[in-house]
């Protein structure tokens, strides 16, 4: 059973703007941290956003300014807007949630997280 489920990726124009949505199963919708990666054919993969309870947002310093991670308790959803998209944007992107232990302190690493979606592609083209 998936436990996390992205959806909302898709292809643009650089300038544009896309909303991830990333929705939860029960046992994935922990309140201490939850986070968004991405993936580069040919690169690792890197913390975009990070909402840690109680503490502050993580952002990589290449989005800050233009995707803003949110999420809604309601309905178990996590969500990344991301505008003034650019073609080195391209990625998956990978929603993640339930921080490990000790994984607060760092909820940019991909060892932090219990739970992983399968991904959503995001094409900016120039």
């Amino acid at each position: 059973q998936d436990q996390l489920m992205e959806s909302g990726g898709g292809s643009v124009q650089a300038g544009g703007s896309l909303r991830l949505s990333c929705a939860h199963s029960t046992f994935a919708y922990g309140t201490n941290c939850r986070a968004w990666f991405r993936q580069a054919p040919g690169k690792e993969r890197e913390g975009v956003a990070a909402l840690v309870g109680g503490g502050p947002t993580y952002y990589a310093d290449s989005v800050k300014g233009r995707f803003t991670i949110s999420q809604d308790d309601a309905k178990k959803m996590t969500y990344l807007q991301m505008t003034g998209l650019k073609p080195e944007d391209t990625a998956m992107y990978y929603c993640a949630a339930v921080c490990r232990p000790g994984g607060t302190k760092n909820p940019q690493t991909t060892h932090s997280y219990t739970y992983w979606g399968q991904g959503t592609q995001v094409t900016v083209s120039t």
